[in-house]
Parts: structure tokens; C-alpha cells; sequence
């Protein structure tokens, strides 16, 4: 097979559910030794291709080859198998079991019929130390932060021997080291001959990864390119099918916030044990504070004590002049205050229930269990947020686990936003967005601080945190070290008070 010669050929895919066409005549294809990065908005059919490609969903049409031979996989083993392995964004691993359990599930070194304890835990150590993550492997995996199951499930993947890996948002709860160390170790697999599908939202790391780029628009193929042959305002207008023009405000057009009057929301030296420390904080109505820092500076930390997920050792928090006492979600919400997560699979959407059930869920725990929203007032609600945030949706009785990330994370929003709270937390609500839902969320803020709501928005992105702050606090080890105001605001400033 030459490097030319396709390692994974997909011809004429096409994959549909009721109602819903969502491949429609699909190629792509992969070389030995290629990173291949597929691109589109949520929704564009990126995820079923994955699916119809690991055995998770029957393809309705099309053929599949891979090194040569028909691929007709019925099951993720059947893929796994074949030669195909894939990470997830959000880690499907084991937290119970030990780190080694995880990296050698289903294929456990024996001795005598039974699990060789000494000798997994030794090859686990050996497969992480390419990884260069230096950890007791014989601890739970849910033990271990985030990015470190992340990591330690393309670990996984990569130990599978596997001729095809693909990765779906690999990076989204990485920090810059870990991202370069995850790079490293790709282009070493690609030396190797081995076939990388990629699937980010980042665009700076499909230019600094990847050797072609195929575009997935609406559940059809736009084209695929050579990456060092797109520039890059040609990509995004592929995807969303028009040029993208004002997705990041600039700083002087967010208007200015009247100063004098009590805070919306304020912190005043807040401690939360073992989080937290001494963080203050005033969100005036009509204002976006930003939160920065690096992975693990308590950006995430500030969001949960506002809500009450844990609970002030020391410190206030005031609403309106007026102190308040917030120990649950509950006192929260009865306070104004809403919360749109930055997990949205484990802590913001419920799978099995609809798209309108679960905009309907903040509105009925505000009024109580006792008091059923009505079927009527339930379906006007839910059209009117499909219409309004552009859900891709049939319909609103669609189970919501089945839409794509972005469309879940508009059904959060609009969620929230129908209980019409006074200070709306956003913790990182553009991770693993496309680009079109990215500009969406940036402009729907925009238009809430317009209204009048404060808001409080963690992200790692510099770009968009300067482009909607009004003010930017900087966090690093769970502590407040600056906060940047006004024409001040800007990428360098942010990064040097971080690397302060």
C-alpha cells in the first residue's frame, strides 16, 4: 500500500433516522500515516459518521473498506477488531477501576487463568510514560482530574494497536502541555503509518495537525482539502455555507455599565475548604465579568460556589446590596441566579428526556413538582426556543442525548433562560461548539448584557473572553491574582497576568 493508497475508504455513505436524512452520499477516505481532521458546525453529521464507522450505527447505504478489505462493522467490538479505535470527547471510561484496569480492559495480562497483577500494572506504567504522565496506576481513575482521563484514554486507544484512530474533541479538557504532548505523540504514530481522524472545533490545532481537512455540512460532504492549501476564512466559510463576519465584538462596542448602584451579584473574600480562596467579585446588571486561568485555577470552582453546588467556609455573597445565603442550586434559582455547566453530558441535559421536557425542567423545579406546567404552555415553550437558538431538531419530542453537542448545549440556554434569572454563569459555554453555535453564543451574550442580565463566564478561549468582558479576573491555584478592566483588556494582558 503506498502512501497515496487509502488506509480507509468510505463511498457513497448514507445514514438516516425518522424524519431525518443524516448522511447523505458521504465519502472520505484516510492514508497511512494521515492526519485527517473532519470539520463541521454540530449537527453537520461529523458524530454518525464516527458512529456508522465504529459499529454504532448500520449505515443505510454506501461501502467501507479498510487496508484493502470490505469493513461492515455491527458492533464497537467488531470496529475495535477490524483495526478502528475511538476516543470520545467525553471520557467513557471506568472511574471505579484502577488506571491500569482502564488501559488494559478486556485484554489483562493472565498468569495461571488468572489477572497478573504485577505485570498490567507494569505494562500500564510503561504505555503512560510514553504519555509522559507519571501516575500511581493502581489508583481509581476517577481519582484523577479530567485531563488526565483523557489523556489516559487515548492512551488506551493508542495501546489497542489500532491502523485507525479517531479522536472526537480529544483536546476539549486539555491544557496547552497536554495538548502538545498529545501532538507529539500523533506525529509519531503518523511516522508509523498510522491513520488519525480528528475531529476538533479548534481551529489552530487542525492547522498545526493535520494533513487534509474534509468539511461536513447539513449531513453532506462539502469537499475535502489539503490543510496547508485552505486559508483559514476559506474553511469557515465551507462550513457554515456563508462568510462569517462579526463574531467577536470589539471592545468598544459593548457599551458601557452604570456605576453606583448595588451589585447584581458580588463575592466578598468567598473561601470554599480545599477550593476556592478569598475571591471577590461585583457584577453590575448589563455586564460580562470573564473568569481566566489555566486548567484547575478554580474558574469552574467560582461558578459552583455562586450556585451553591459547595458551600462559603468563609466569605459572602450579596445580591442587590443584600446578603444571601446560598447552600443548594435550589436557593439559587429562587435567588435569580442560573447556571449553564461546563459538563453538559453528566451535569446539564437529561439524556432520555425530550428536547421540550428538558427546557421545561428549571421552569417546573421554580414553581414546584405540584404545580405541572401545562402540556400547551410546555409545547409553545419549546418551539419558541427551537425557533429562536436554531435547534436542529425534528422536532421537540426528539430524546435529547440524540442531538449533537451544540444543539445540547443551545436546550441548556434556552432552559435557563426561561425562568429569566438576573445573573446567568456560563462555564465554558463555547466548549466543543462549532464555529457558527461559537458566534451564536458570543452574540446571545452580547444581547443579554444589553437587557440588562449580569453575567459571570469562565472560558479558556483568550479571544472571546476579551471580546465580550467587561471585566476579566484572573485565577490561578484557586486564588484571585488580577482583574483587568475596561480598554486595559486584551489577550497579552490576560496571558501576562496569568503567567504573572
Amino acid at each position: 500500500m503506498t502512501a497515496a493508497t487509502p488506509l480507509l475508504s468510505l463511498r457513497g455513505v448514507r445514514k438516516e433516522f425518522p424524519g431525518v436524512v443524516a448522511l447523505d452520499d458521504v465519502d472520505f477516505e484516510v492514508r497511512p500515516g494521515e492526519v485527517h481532521a473532519l470539520l463541521g458546525e454540530n449537527g453537520a453529521g461529523k458524530s454518525t459518521l464516527i458512529k456508522v464507522l465504529t459499529g454504532v450505527y448500520p449505515r443505510d447505504g454506501g461501502e467501507m473498506s479498510l487496508g484493502g478489505g470490505t469493513l461492515s462493522p455491527q458492533s464497537v467490538g467488531e470496529a475495535q477488531a477490524a483495526g478502528i479505535s475511538t476516543v470520545y470527547q467525553e471520557v467513557n471510561l471506568l472511574p471505579n477501576l484502577s488506571v491500569a484496569q482502564n488501559l488494559l480492559l478486556g485484554r489483562e495480562p493472565r498468569r495461571f487463568g488468572l489477572t497478573d497483577w504485577k505485570q498490567m500494572n507494569a505494562k500500564a506504567r510503561e504505555t503512560l510514560t510514553r504519555f509522559r504522565l507519571d501516575i500511581d496506576v493502581t489508583r481509581p481513575l476517577g481519582a484523577f482530574s479530567v485531563a488526565i482521563q483523557q489523556l489516559v484514554a487515548i492512551a488506551r486507544g493508542v495501546d489497542q494497536r489500532a491502523k485507525i484512530l479517531v479522536l472526537d474533541e480529544p483536546t476539549a479538557s486539555l491544557d496547552a502541555s497536554e495538548v502538545e504532548v498529545l501532538f507529539d505523540i500523533l506525529r509519531d504514530l503518523r511516522t508509523a503509518g498510522l491513520g488519525v481522524v480528528f475531529v476538533t472545533h479548534f481551529l489552530d490545532q487542525v492547522y498545526a495537525l493535520s494533513d487534509r481537512i474534509t468539511v461536513l455540512r447539513n449531513g453532506r460532504k462539502i469537499g475535502t482539502f489539503e490543510t496547508a492549501e485552505l486559508p483559514r476564512p476559506k474553511l469557515v466559510e465551507h462550513m457554515l455555507g456563508y462568510e462569517l463576519q462579526g463574531t467577536a465584538s470589539s471592545h468598544a462596542s459593548r457599551g458601557t455599565v452604570t456605576e453606583g448602584n448595588d451589585a447584581a451579584l458580588e463575592m466578598d473574600s468567598a473561601c470554599v475548604s480545599g477550593s476556592v480562596q478569598e475571591i471577590s467579585l461585583a457584577a453590575q446588571s448589563g455586564e460580562a465579568i470573564g473568569l481566566a486561568g489555566l486548567l484547575g485555577s478554580g474558574r469552574t470552582e467560582v461558578c459552583r460556589a455562586i450556585f451553591g453546588l459547595d458551600t462559603l467556609s468563609s466569605g459572602r455573597i450579596r445580591r442587590n446590596g443584600r446578603d444571601v445565603h446560598i447552600t443548594s442550586p435550589r436557593g439559587a434559582i429562587a435567588k435569580g441566579i442560573a447556571l449553564c455547566p461546563e459538563d453538559r453530558k453528566a451535569n446539564g441535559i437529561v439524556g432520555e428526556l425530550s428536547v421540550r421536557e428538558n427546557i421545561a425542567l428549571a421552569l417546573q423545579a421554580r414553581r414546584g413538582w405540584w404545580r405541572p406546567i401545562p402540556a400547551r404552555e410546555k409545547r409553545a415553550m419549546a418551539e419558541k426556543a427551537i425557533t429562536d437558538f436554531k435547534i436542529a431538531t425534528p422536532d421537540a419530542d426528539k430524546p435529547v442525548r440524540l442531538l449533537s453537542g451544540g444543539n445540547q448545549q443551545k436546550v441548556i440556554l434556552a432552559r435557563w433562560l426561561a425562568i429569566e434569572p438576573d445573573v446567568l454563569l456560563l462555564d465554558e459555554p463555547t466548549r466543543g461548539i462549532d464555529v457558527g453555535a461559537h458566534a451564536e453564543i458570543l452574540r446571545l451574550i452580547h444581547q443579554l448584557c444589553e437587557r440588562g442580565m449580569a453575567l459571570i463566564v469562565t472560558s479558556s478561549e483568550l479571544e472571546e473572553l476579551v471580546a465580550f468582558s467587561h471585566r476579566v479576573i484572573v485565577l490561578r491555584d484557586f486564588r484571585q491574582i488580577a482583574m483587568i478592566e475596561g480598554e486595559d483588556i486584551t489577550e497579552d494582558a490576560v496571558l501576562q497576568a496569568i503567567a504573572s
